[in-house]
Formats: C-alpha cells, structure tokens, sequence
C-alpha cells in the first residue's frame, strides 16, 4: 500500500513548509525547496526534523 495521493497534497515540509513529493522508490518525501528528504516507514511518513536527510547528489 502506498501513500494516498489526497494526503501528499497536504504534506509539508516542517522546515520550510513547502509542498513534497513521493520519491521515485516511494521510501522517501522530497521537499526540494530546501533539499531535505523524509523518510516513509510502513507507508507513514516520519515528518520529523531529526529524521530529514540531505538529498543525495
């Protein structure tokens, strides 16, 4: 089961708060505004601070 399309439209980035988007393999949530990226555990996106990323270059 994959994330809803009616929820990713109202995610947001907790730092930036900007939209995201499902990454290509589904196990992240990209904001590309500031270049972070959440994890997706279990189909829950872990929207924390602490637990962002850097996107990989």
């Amino acid at each position: 089961m994959a994330l809803r399309p009616d929820l990713l439209e109202i995610l947001a980035c907790p730092q930036c708060k900007q939209s995201v988007e499902l990454g290509p393999d589904g196990a992240w949530l990209i904001c590309a505004a500031c270049g972070l990226r959440y994890p997706v555990r279990d189909d829950i996106p872990i929207m924390l601070p602490d637990e962002a990323q850097p996107l990989e270059t």
